[in-house]
């Protein structure tokens, strides 16, 4: 599930780079041409999006085994 969620998360990213920059590609930390700010803004926007999908993705799978198993991940007497 984490795969599939990065692969969702990478598309995400790309589209909306795209919206806004209207560009295919976002910088790399090694393109030359591009400055420090669009770079960092570029890394964080792309943490955040990350981050939400993983989220929501471990969200998913929890309340799966809830409804699987009757008990929430982690908790006493639920499998782990």
């Amino acid at each position: 599930m984490g795969w599939a969620g990065g692969m969702v998360a990478g598309k995400v990213f790309r589209a909306a780079w795209k919206a806004v920059r209207h560009e295919d590609d976002a910088p790399d930390a090694l393109d030359r041409d591009r400055g420090w700010a669009e770079i960092v803004i570029a890394a964080a926007v792309q943490g955040a999006i990350l981050a939400a999908v993983r989220s929501a993705v471990d969200r998913s799978g929890a309340k799966a085994v809830e409804r699987a198993t009757g008990a929430w991940p982690g908790e006493a007497g639920g499998r782990n």
